[in-house]
């Protein structure tokens, strides 16, 4: 394996058993305010305090690709927990607020390291836990009560985007009529031809919250295209939960330059 695959283990970071799987149903679009719906999307947020899901993970980079079964578990604000199998353990990662830590059993190879220097590594801005849990939840990367934003109606959908962009970034933001759940986000950092967009295809119910269950992400960057699709199996919420993670001796550390 080489660096792609260490990608999939971060990209699947850059979420009582499924009851059924459907599409969220779409509402009649009524007018409103980008403060309304900004409201409801965060009213709306999965409530749960831990969770503990299987999920099946597609990666294709036009030269590799990889189906790998993952088991994700979350505290919620304190820590993600993701082990990668292909039929064997390949590898597990452990994602805090502070630092994220990972090690992978085909090279013997680990890291440990803060977020800045995941982030230049990757090639992104800003990466960080929240944006990481947000993305996994279907909720929005972004701080959206921070920045005041315009809304319209685009395809059956609440579309915002900023009245003031960052300096680094373009965003845009779909959000569903009904259940106020992101259903697609797209970052762009044109002065690097870089172009990342997530689609939240469908939604099921855990509990009586609406979850996601398929997200795809695509992230282009100088005309490459990586593609991840995220497909939860299972879902369970507020159950006990552990994150066994010891880097075996004898690993090498990954130099991230």
């Amino acid at each position: 394996m080489n660096r792609i695959f260490y990608l999939l283990c971060f990209s699947i970071l850059v979420l009582s058993s499924c009851k059924g799987t459907k599409a969220l149903s779409e509402s009649k679009v009524k007018k409103l305010s980008a403060e309304k719906i900004i409201s409801n999307h965060y009213n709306k947020s999965f409530n749960f305090e831990t969770l503990n899901a299987k999920l099946k993970v597609k990666y294709d980079d036009g030269k590799n690709s990889y189906s790998p079964s993952v088991t994700l578990r979350m505290e919620k604000d304190k820590a993600i927990w993701i082990s990668v199998k292909m039929i064997i353990p390949l590898a597990k990662v452990l994602i805090t607020p502070e630092k994220v830590s990972y090690y992978e059993k085909i090279n013997n190879t680990y890291f440990e390291g803060d977020f800045k220097v995941l982030s230049e590594w990757l090639g992104t801005e800003d990466l960080d836990f929240d944006k990481v849990q947000q993305m996994l939840l279907g909720q929005a990367l972004f701080n959206l009560r921070k920045d005041k934003y315009k809304a319209t109606i685009a395809v059956q959908q609440y579309q915002l985007q900023p009245k003031t962009e960052l300096a680094l970034f373009e965003r845009l933001f779909l959000i569903h009529p009904g259940s106020f759940k992101m259903a697609t986000q797209q970052l762009k950092q044109p002065k690097e031809n870089r172009n990342l967009t997530i689609n939240y295809r469908s939604y099921q119910k855990v509990g009586n919250q609406d979850f996601p269950k398929e997200i795809d992400i695509e992230a282009l960057q100088e005309n490459h295209i990586t593609r991840i699709r995220i497909e939860y199996k299972a879902v369970d919420y507020n159950a006990r939960v552990s994150f066994p993670f010891k880097i075996p001796s004898g690993y090498k550390e990954l130099t991230i330059q």
